[in-house]
């Protein structure tokens, strides 16, 4: 039975918090009630009566949304699905079902401990399966796995036709087939309500891993040498890591403020192509490209780098000093219980395809370089990418056109003062724009990552300061007719656009 929350009522400020704490913006942009709900049934009875009554409907599954889609509905309704959040296996079908509210640390562990199965998916306990899985979803095993979105087999999914009605439908490669292509990994919640996600067959859980850090000194490091930093790391993905061997190898480099006694983070988890560490000599082979920079051992199988570190010698660098311990892979798949931050936040993307040119390295380490506030309050999460994601055939079976990438990036910024909203996105902005503008990006694409060295950007990571390029659609859906190819399944099955925010798809 689903429950309805009025402005009235003692729980509404509570419920329509997310996780980005700017929104909404203010008490007058938040919706008039939140529904509660438990069931397929009271999503439809609550989205029918939305329209009925000419109001617009926004959903929240997890709450992790990056701009303001959800909570910013003044006058409308918030559809809650937090509570839609089982993870069954469909006695009928044969089908794993992934209800839209489960969170990611709870999927991983119904999955392995009674099926023995995982999903590829992000590293965040919370968030929500809704918009993680059907924004593409990726994580710690997608170079070895593939995106959250390749595996789908069904999508259960509510949609509202001319005439108002709400119909339930469940969409595959045969019925309704350009729609369940462009739930697989368009995102946003733009055509429909999907009420769960329906698997055949999931990859089998790798049996353990083993995870190590490095960090380096940060504030000794000059810009030569951090310029030789990125470019070693990017090389590696642009060329070995494309090798099937190394899919098992996923990367994390962090980089933040340049502090007195500060370091740079390189966290790594690895396990072989059969899901076992009986040989880690590719991560080895990795971590010896950066035995040259002065790097420290981080024995950290939770990803904390502020454990004690290892100092190299010249006799035994870190890449030789290293002793693998082999971890349980569910107990690394959900050490990471953080709900997200709490915190007014702002947040930019990038797939990159080669590796940083010094012009893109000397913008970031010049920014962190300096003191801005928004300087002291964000970091670059330099993702390795690729692998199992970059089978040229799944551009034109889902909907995430990037598929040539070796490295995906993420600007986060976090701050508690709304009195500083303004200068964050101004700074974070500006520094963005500053890293893709030069003679490395073409002259009708300054300022943004687009062009022979990238693939634009990620729509899970939305960015409403991309709109000031009419060219975004090309950002993130690429210049091969999907973005089209979506404004034709958003015409035929959401005509009336009751489903819209600020970077939905566009009606045709």
């Amino acid at each position: 039975m689903d429950a309805s929350v009025t402005r009235q009522d003692p729980r509404y400020q509570a419920l329509l918090r997310g996780h980005n704490l700017r929104f909404p913006e203010n008490a007058s942009m938040g919706p008039a009630r939140i529904v509660v709900c438990t069931t397929p049934a009271d999503v439809h009875r609550a989205l029918q009566t939305a329209v009925h009554d000419g109001v617009r409907p926004t959903v929240r599954s997890g709450g992790h949304c990056y701009e303001n889609f959800t909570a910013n509905n003044p006058g409308g309704v918030l559809l809650d699905l937090s509570q839609l959040s089982t993870v069954d296996l469909d006695p009928r079908t044969g089908e794993y079902c992934i209800a839209p509210g489960a969170v990611l640390g709870d999927v991983y562990q119904s999955l392995y401990k009674r099926y023995g199965l995982t999903l590829p998916a992000g590293s965040c306990y919370s968030v929500g399966a809704g918009g993680h899985i059907s924004g593409g979803g990726y994580g710690l095993l997608s170079r070895l796995q593939g995106l959250s979105s390749d595996w789908l087999e069904a999508i259960d999914i509510l949609t509202v036709d001319a005439s108002g009605k709400v119909i339930e439908r469940r969409v595959d490669r045969k019925n309704d087939p350009d729609l369940f292509r462009a739930c697989c990994g368009a995102g946003g919640a733009g055509f429909g309500i999907i009420t769960a996600f329906r698997f055949k067959d999931l990859p089998v859980a790798p049996r353990e891993v083993v995870e190590v850090g490095l960090r380096f000194p940060w504030d000794t490091m000059t810009e030569q040498q951090f310029i030789a930093l990125l470019t070693t790391y990017g090389d590696y993905w642009a060329t070995r890591g494309c090798d099937p061997d190394t899919w098992g190898l996923f990367a994390l480099l962090g980089v933040g403020p340049k502090r007195e006694d500060g370091w740079l983070g390189l966290h790594m988890q690895f396990c072989q192509p059969d899901g076992k560490v009986d040989d880690v000599s590719v991560l080895r082979e990795f971590m010896a490209k950066f035995d040259r920079f002065n790097s420290e051992l981080i024995s950290s199988p939770h990803r904390e780098f502020a454990n004690a570190a290892t100092k190299p010698t010249a006799r035994q660098p870190a890449s030789a000093a290293y002793k693998p311990k082999r971890i349980p892979w569910l107990e690394a798949a959900t050490s990471d219980r953080s709900g997200g931050n709490g915190a007014r936040a702002k947040y930019k993307s990038a797939y990159m395809k080669r590796s940083f040119v010094p012009a893109e390295a000397r913008a970031i380490y010049r920014f962190y370089s300096g003191n801005s506030i928004t300087a002291r309050s964000s970091v670059i999460s330099i993702d390795s990418y690729g692998g199992a994601v970059n089978r040229p055939q799944l551009a034109a079976e889902t909907a995430i056109a990037q598929r040539s990438s070796t490295m995906k990036l993420q600007w986060q910024c976090y701050w508690f003062d709304p009195a500083e909203d303004a200068q964050h996105l101004r700074e974070l902005d500006a520094f963005y724009t500053s890293i893709y503008t030069g003679e490395h990006v073409g002259p009708h694409h300054q300022g943004t990552p687009w062009g022979d060295r990238y693939e634009g950007c990620y729509m899970n990571y939305a960015d409403i300061d991309m709109l000031r390029y009419p060219y975004w659609p090309e950002l993130f859906y690429g210049r091969d007719g999907l973005y089209e190819f979506l404004q034709k399944v958003k015409q035929s099955y959401d005509p009336n656009n009751v489903f819209h925010h600020a970077m939905s798809i566009r009606p045709a």
